[in-house]
């Protein structure tokens, strides 16, 4: 199956649809926030589309998707490229989709009904003219797109509340078009939107998604300051399993990451303490201040209690975090792991191993009602096999689950196997495989386990990277 470049491009640009083939525009929208991750960083320094397409409602887009199935042209749909694996990034070329242009939002009672293309900041404040919120963004909540969080994503501020977004809840439906010959809508409701959420637009491309929204909530930010790493983790969970405490967000960060990275922040806290960064109702925070003091830490920062301007607290957690220290420390780079009931131990058994290699870094989610942490530590990088070889300890030697940013591909960076219901359904939806393409090893090989120190990139296994 060859790509019909040319042919596809004019017959785009006869049905007049906005296509946008220039060498500038072209590589920049063929980029994501990959290069977060060295290794993909030189992976895909070479990665870019043929042409950009911008339709400007869904009919374009079933024309777009007809089109380049009539042509066997690969398709990457695109939001902001806030994503930090190379999701929205065009493997094999072809047509990088951009969805800024559909970005509709409606506000209704109890629910949010949104374009792809509509940025999740401009959702959250047109919900919050009507008294309500919504329930989950990412730090890069000022740029990022819903389609893309939903197809990128899977937590982020609002998880130690409702969850993440394979909480059934947080997801009413999404609507998708399929790539074939007469793109057919496709309504997902319930459990079936995991067949495309945290997908990378390989099995249907959204266009619709519908989202609850609640009543809003007046939160406070707040910075605590702690005596190490372990006072921080037990405040942490205290803090996330009160009942009188409303959190929207609660972030850990071992000693020396503030006094390193945070470069606004920095001049707020002490040397050598370990911080939290919480989001709590004003209505509790009374509640936060009393446990604070009884578990041995200080308030640190509340906003409008000091004087000056500063970042909001969410801008230094989740993958923000990272963001801060590579524009310290261009060396830096980051690993994402599932910590277990230990959390303790295996922090400590991390920095007995380790040492100031890996950079405590924690976030606090909700799992079946239960405060779970999940680890985006800092990594001092040195090289590749260093990098891989970490990796391996990690989950090898010290039995973690880590969920690796520094592959490409759905599987391996998340599921660690493949998925058999999102694999049947890129069959349906996306039957010539052009949706997306390398991106999902269970298309090429439904069969697929995971080996330690190699990838799957480019439809073939490879090696050390």
């Amino acid at each position: 199956m060859t790509a019909r470049i040319p042919d596809c491009i004019d017959a785009l640009t006869a049905q007049g649809i906005a296509v946008e083939t220039a060498t500038g525009p072209v590589e920049r929208k063929s980029r994501d926030f990959y290069w977060y991750s060295p290794i993909l960083k030189r992976q895909l320094a070479d990665v870019r589309a043929d042409f950009l397409a911008t339709p400007e409602s869904e009919a374009e887009l079933r024309d777009i998707l007809a089109t380049c199935f009539r042509f066997d042209v690969p398709v990457t749909v695109r939001g902001a490229g806030t994503g930090n694996y190379g999701q929205a990034m065009p493997l094999k070329g072809g047509c990088v989709l951009l969805t800024e242009r559909l970005n509709r939002i409606e506000i209704g009672t109890g629910r949010v009904i949104a374009g792809p293309g509509a940025i999740i900041a401009e959702i959250e404040r047109e919900a919050r003219e009507t008294g309500r919120e919504i329930r989950l963004f990412p730090s890069t909540v000022a740029t990022a797109t819903i389609g893309g969080f939903i197809a990128g994503g899977s937590s982020g501020v609002g998880a130690i509340r409702w969850g993440g977004l394979r909480n059934p809840a947080n997801i009413h439906r999404l609507r998708l078009l399929t790539m074939e010959a007469e793109p057919q809508v496709i309504e997902l409701t319930g459990a079936d939107v995991h067949k495309a959420a945290h997908a990378y637009g390989v099995n249907g491309v959204i266009t619709e998604v519908e989202l609850p929204i609640d009543p809003a909530t007046a939160w406070r930010e707040v910075l605590v300051g702690l005596p190490d790493t372990q006072a921080a983790l037990a405040f942490a969970f205290a803090c996330g399993d009160d009942p009188d405490i409303l959190n929207r967000m609660i972030s850990l960060f071992e000693p020396g990451i503030a006094e390193a990275y945070f470069l606004r922040h920095r001049k707020l806290t002490n040397p050598g303490e370990a911080l939290v960064a919480v989001y709590v109702s004003a209505q509790t925070l009374p509640a936060l201040e009393a446990l604070v003091g009884k578990m041995g830490g200080t308030v640190r920062y509340r906003d409008g209690a000091q004087e000056g301007r500063f970042p909001e607290l969410y801008e230094i957690g989740w993958n923000h975090t990272t963001l801060r220290a590579l524009k310290v420390d261009p060396t830096i780079t980051y690993l994402q792991m599932m910590l277990g009931e230990d959390v303790s131990g295996q922090v400590t058994a991390i920095k007995n191993r380790f040492a100031d290699e890996v950079m405590i870094h924690i976030e606090f989610t909700r799992i079946e009602g239960k405060v779970r942490a999940v680890a985006l530590p800092l990594v001092r990088y040195t090289d590749e096999a260093r990098l891989e070889r970490i990796i391996t300890i990690l989950e090898e030697e010290l039995g973690l689950t880590v969920f690796n940013p520094h592959r490409v591909t759905l599987e391996e960076g998340g599921m660690k196997e493949t998925d058999p219901a999102q694999l049947e359904f890129k069959r349906r939806t996306d039957p010539k495989g052009l949706l997306n393409p390398g991106k999902m090893i269970a298309w090429d090989n439904p069969d697929w386990v995971p080996e330690a120190g190699r990838s799957y990139l480019f439809g073939a296994t490879a090696g050390e990277d």
